[in-house]
């Protein structure tokens, strides 16, 4: 029995060093019992430095105050997603979010097990967009007519369909003013595009927009980059405007509202109410002048019903609602968009697509579109990877296949079905075609070596753009350096 429970350990503990979080479980006198690799790596240690040593001897800085597992022990209560931030023993800064749980027999404290997920490069990112929009909020007032991250106007969005020129309408009428506006709409249908609409149709056009997707950070790091940091906050923090402060004056768009913590959503009430910012560790307010707009891919009633919106916080933002209808109510749009698409692509891949096939243009209108038009998108990007250089009609079987569903099956026996004379036409548009490809990979070759393997340079040589011509040499298999 002892060999079963023997080999069940040798498992768990193999199970428990694959996993990519860290692992520390001590005994209730501070000992390390178990101590696994991704730990190991988060804290640079060697598991052998870890196992049987005391969590104050491992970390001198640790005090009973600091020590999370100390508190666990005394209290016997569990500390849940805390935020810490340290430098390791090889001199990396390290920041993680800890959970620490007691450990029981027979309601006694036996130990305590902690849980740490390392965030460190997730926080080393959202430091770097913050530096930049600090130092976009401390450039000289000349240069803050500039500032705005806004590149869409109302002229950019495309369609003719009912629904979508009402919701146009609609967000027009609501620049105007400065009253806060809740845009609702499924995954992909441009609800930042219509913020970024909103804003530069409005009297704020020449000042900053700051737009914060609030599902991309996880909920500890959010309050200092929505509210700033103080010197001193916590380990590691340093003088920092939040989004707030940034985009005074301007605009400040929070799109997948409904992930913010419940808290932070207490929090960002308050501020709305008063118009008052004070940062995390910091003793003073400051009074901000900031246009608030929103957004959800859920429906706000089905948000409130599950608790992930707060009715005060939603009644504050939804002055003005506007609703993004999904592709699929508006299929007429289709057409525009793939045109739309078709133009972007073409620079972007070098091509000169000039039609859509109708087939190929039914498919795409009787396809439902769950992601709507960020899906579209995707599907003509993916139809020009399909295509030969040479194409300039989109055929129904370049499509992905995803939009294809059974009109795969139903193409196989044509080709069966074809003359012998058809067959000899298109053998010898085939060998053609590899004949041109041929004197277009030899030009390529020749240009890259003419200009010293300089992508840039071959691209302005051959009249086309760098990307186009990335593609060409990846298509070709010619070597980008000799």
């Amino acid at each position: 029995m002892s060999d079963r429970n023997d080999d069940g350990s040798k498992y768990f503990e193999k199970m428990l060093n694959m996993i990519d979080v860290g692992v520390h479980l001590i005994d209730n006198k501070g000992i390390t019992v178990f101590y696994n690799d991704k730990m190991a790596e988060t804290d640079g240690f060697h598991r052998e430095q870890v196992l049987g040593k005391n969590v104050f001897d491992l970390f001198p800085s640790l005090t009973n105050e600091t020590s999370t597992f100390v508190k666990v022990l005394q209290t016997g209560k569990e500390i849940r997603e805390k935020i810490q931030t340290y430098v390791n023993v090889e001199g990396k800064r390290i920041t993680t979010i800890n959970s620490t749980y007691p450990l029981l027999e027979d309601g006694e404290i036996i130990g305590a097990l902690e849980v740490a997920k390392d965030i460190t490069s997730i926080v080393h990112l959202h430091d770097q967009i913050l530096d930049l929009r600090h130092q976009i909020y401390e450039s000289p007032a000349k240069d803050k007519k500039n500032a705005s991250s806004a590149p869409y106007h109302f002229s950019d969005l495309i369609g003719k369909s009912e629904l979508f020129l009402n919701a146009v309408s609609f967000a027009k009428k609501a620049s105007r003013t400065s009253s806060p506006v809740l845009i609702c709409g499924p995954t992909g249908t441009g609800k930042e595009l219509f913020a970024q609409s909103i804003h530069n149709a409005g009297a704020r056009r020449n000042r900053p927009f700051i737009a914060q997707n609030c599902a991309a950070v996880p909920n500890e790091l959010m309050e200092g980059i929505m509210f700033g940091t103080a010197r001193g906050a916590f380990t590691g923090a340093i003088d920092r405007a939040g989004l707030f402060e940034q985009a005074n004056g301007g605009t400040l768009f929070l799109d997948e509202l409904n992930s913010l913590d419940l808290l932070l959503q207490a929090k960002l009430l308050r501020v709305l109410q008063d118009g008052m910012v004070r940062r995390i560790g910091g003793t003073q307010e400051q009074q901000v002048d900031v246009r608030i707009l929103t957004a959800m891919n859920i429906d706000p009633k089905e948000a409130l019903e599950k608790g992930l919106l707060r009715n005060d916080l939603y009644y504050r933002l939804s002055v003005v609602n506007l609703y993004l209808p999904p592709l699929a109510q508006r299929k007429e749009d289709i057409p525009l968009l793939t045109q739309h698409f078709i133009e972007k692509f073409n620079a972007m891949f070098g091509m000169k697509i000039t039609v859509i096939a109708p087939a190929a243009m039914n498919r795409l209108i009787d396809y439902h579109w769950p992601g709507n038009i960020r899906e579209l998108s995707h599907a003509i990007e993916s139809t020009y990877n399909m295509m030969e250089l040479e194409c300039e009609t989109i055929e129904e079987h370049h499509l992905p296949a995803s939009l294809m569903e059974n009109k795969m099956k139903a193409a196989a026996p044509v080709l069966l079905s074809r003359p012998w004379s058809d067959k000899t036409a298109n053998d010898s548009a085939g060998r053609l075609t590899d004949r041109v490809k041929q004197i277009e990979k030899e030009a390529i070759a020749e240009a890259l070596k003419q200009h010293q393997y300089n992508i840039t340079l071959t691209a302005q040589a051959l009249g086309i753009k760098r990307q186009a011509l990335q593609y060409k040499l990846n298509r070709y298999g010619i070597a980008k350096k000799p």
